[in-house]
């Protein structure tokens, strides 16, 4: 462990110790950030870290702007990619007492820079509020400015629907800035923990040729290189999917990807080890439903009782009848005592957390 790793410059003289241990090795080492702020991190530094490294990330400036939340919808708007109506509030509109709101309630409200919020603390922190009215929403931005946080909020209009209105869509983009596969996920039920909110804990697989032409053309646009994942959501007044944000690293959730016949890992060696991807056809993932598999991140009895009762709900009991299914930290191959006690018991207290905040974050909004 490295005290301070998670920001300069602990972070890149520590790495410039660790290439020095890599700097004669045999066989290529990739380097691959298991968070927004290691993304981040390894873009600034990417021409340093590739000296020793394979860093499959786009450049710093590309990053920044995609990080961002704010300037990502403006980069929407470039691209004709919709996405829900957006206001930005400002610290300086709060300490100016500046304060509107032009959408009905309930709305959205979120952090533009992800990175400086991991950083922000106070008692009802989430990683996203849906706000029920005015007074809420004065109460909510204060707490935020008044505990640290001095980037930007993104303010949007509330997009209805339950959980299984979410969609996600992984890609991998090769150095050549081609991207060589697409994955959609059909999130059927979030976490519903306010540090947590937006967490999948339950993803089926779909396929959409419309969405991955679109999202391909996109990446390639902008010459995007390395994992993007993308969150969305449909919207049933507008018939469309509605793009909230691109992480540019493998999400959390991720395993539904791999588990489904698409090994990420994978496709990084093949791009920058092997060379095999460069004359591969892209794969648009998830056409043929006989092998489809349900990914969860919580106990089926979770997943059966609080996940809304329609269509896709039955394909997912359908999968877990057959078997069908797969978790990212249950691995038969890794499993002694020990650990197995461990992972059954994080996932044990996911009934209490349910219990304790379905209704409060969830059940008000569907």
């Amino acid at each position: 462990m490295h005290a301070g790793f998670t920001e300069d410059p602990t972070f890149i003289e520590t790495m410039r110790e660790i290439a020095k241990q890599y700097a004669d090795h045999d066989e290529p080492v990739i380097l691959l950030a298991m968070g927004d702020g290691y993304a981040e991190l390894i873009s600034k530094h990417k021409a340093e870290l590739s000296q020793t490294f394979i860093c499959p990330y786009v450049e710093y400036d590309l990053l920044r702007k995609l990080n961002n939340k704010e300037s990502f919808y403006k980069i929407c708007e470039e691209y004709n990619l919709p996405h829900p109506e957006t206001e930005i509030i400002t610290k300086k509109m709060y300490q100016d007492k500046d304060l509107t709101v032009p959408f009905d309630y309930p709305v959205a409200l979120k952090p533009a820079n992800s990175v400086e919020w991991l950083d922000i603390h106070f008692e009802g922190r989430k990683k996203a509020f849906i706000i029920q009215d005015e007074a809420e929403f004065n109460d909510i931005v204060g707490k935020i400015y008044d505990n640290g946080y001095t980037s930007d909020l993104i303010l949007q209009e509330f997009i209805g629907g339950d959980d299984s209105h979410m969609r996600v869509l992984n890609a991998y983009v090769d150095q050549n800035h081609h991207v060589k596969m697409m994955c959609l996920g059909h999130p059927l039920l979030e976490d519903p923990t306010p540090q947590a909110i937006g967490n999948y804990v339950a993803i089926l697989p779909e396929y959409n040729q419309k969405l991955y032409d679109v999202i391909q053309r996109f990446l390639e646009e902008i010459n995007f290189t390395g994992f993007a994942n993308f969150d969305m959501k449909f919207d049933d007044q507008t018939q469309e999917f509605k793009l909230f944000e691109i992480n540019l690293r493998q999400g959390r959730s991720s395993f539904y990807v791999t588990l489904n016949g698409y090994n990420l890992a994978q496709y990084v060696i093949d791009d920058y080890v092997t060379g095999e991807l460069d004359a591969r056809a892209t794969v648009y993932g998830n056409r043929n439903k006989a092998q489809y598999k349900l990914w969860l991140g919580v106990p089926k009895k979770v997943f059966k009782k609080y996940a809304l009762e329609n269509e896709y709900k039955e394909v997912a009991l359908e999968l877990l009848r057959q078997d069908r299914y797969g978790t990212t930290v249950f691995f038969k191959e890794d499993m002694n005592f020990k650990r197995w006690l461990l992972m059954d018991y994080m996932f044990y207290r996911y009934n209490g957390r349910f219990k304790r905040y379905f209704e409060e974050n969830k059940g008000q909004n569907l």
